[in-house]
């Protein structure tokens, strides 16, 4: 009688969180490659020339629209995507916000269906996540890790205008260049992120899918563009004398070093060296904490301002108004 092979048996103990790993990246790969389309932007260059940009976008209604990096598309008004099954079509930009490095566009021929937006505030550190892109023009790219650290930091520049994108995700899932505006996604497959600047070292970022960017992406797909509004000021986090800490229970306020002449803050009276305290209300720790209140809302509403100016507490309100296009 023959001798019979035995087969394969039950998974050691040992494999099996690798197995179950394997399970939640490939599923997800499954769900989101066909939503993550590669971008070709063409780009004019100085004396004329044309080159083409690379970068990835999702496929998040419907009806065909798309988010990236403000940053892929720049100033380009159209270019070209392509799917993962070979589909190929044209796309038309809808808007950009370079200050918040996204852009929505929207594809001028069939889209696979969208994907499933999430919520970046659950996220921790240590969670799996898994990046789908396009890097290098190497369509339907997957890689894992997990988010490495959360409340990142990176400037952001739209001509003279210089804000801070905050909160933004980071983690060691291998980002190259073309992943920028592709996928990030949590082990149910819900986009949390878009993967933006690549870091180098093993570490790449991702714009959150927040309450923030859901409103930048609606006022994008509304009007094309963001309104914001600017007090002309420039700032650094100081702490508040010890009594006037104690008494408040806010730890730091912002230091102006820099008031644009002419601009409302500068109408308004503040000067130099003064300590912003709080902006309608709100503590003013850092500048990203007055940058939140600077939004379409604001422009022309009056906003009242507490400075310690010496050692006076000083009331003013500045009229923010409209920071101009960079076109």
């Amino acid at each position: 009688m023959a001798d019979t092979l035995p087969g394969p048996g039950p998974v050691p103990e040992a494999e099996a969180p690798l197995d179950a790993y394997s399970r939640v990246v490939t599923s997800v790969a499954a769900a989101l490659t066909p939503r993550v389309a590669a971008l070709q932007v063409p780009r004019r260059g100085r004396g004329g020339w044309f080159s083409t940009a690379l970068g990835s976008a999702v496929v998040f209604t419907e009806d065909g629209f798309l988010l990236t990096n403000a940053h892929v598309v720049g100033h380009a008004d159209a270019g070209t995507l392509a799917f993962a099954d070979g589909t190929t079509s044209p796309f038309h930009t809808i808007g950009a916000d370079p200050l918040s490095d996204l852009a929505v566009l929207r594809a001028d021929g069939p889209t696979p269906s969208p994907v499933t937006l999430g919520e970046a505030t659950g996220l921790r550190v240590g969670q799996l996540v898994v990046a789908v892109g396009n890097p290098l023009g190497l369509a339907g790219s997957v890689t894992a890790g997990v988010v490495s650290a959360l409340g990142r930091s990176i400037p952001a520049r739209s001509g003279s205008a210089v804000r801070v994108i905050d909160n933004v995700i980071q983690t060691d899932a291998a980002l190259n260049p073309g992943n920028s505006g592709g996928a990030l996604a949590t082990a149910d497959g819900q986009v949390v992120g878009i993967t933006t600047a690549v870091a180098g070292n093993g570490l790449g970022l991702a714009v959150p899918i927040d309450a923030t960017s859901r409103r930048i992406v609606a006022a994008l797909l509304a009007d094309g563009r963001i309104r914001r509004a600017y007090l002309g000021l420039a700032g650094v986090p100081a702490p508040l004398p010890p009594a006037l800490r104690h008494r408040t229970g806010q730890p730091t306020g912002l230091r102006i070093v820099e008031v644009v002449p002419g601009a409302p803050a500068d109408r308004a009276g503040l000067h130099e060296g003064d300590l912003l305290l709080t902006a309608a209300g709100e503590p003013m720790g850092s500048a990203q904490a007055l940058q939140h209140l600077m939004l379409a809302d604001a422009i022309g509403r009056p906003l009242p301002l507490t400075v310690l100016r010496g050692e006076a507490l000083v009331d003013v309100l500045a009229v923010p108004a409209e920071l101009p296009a960079d076109d």
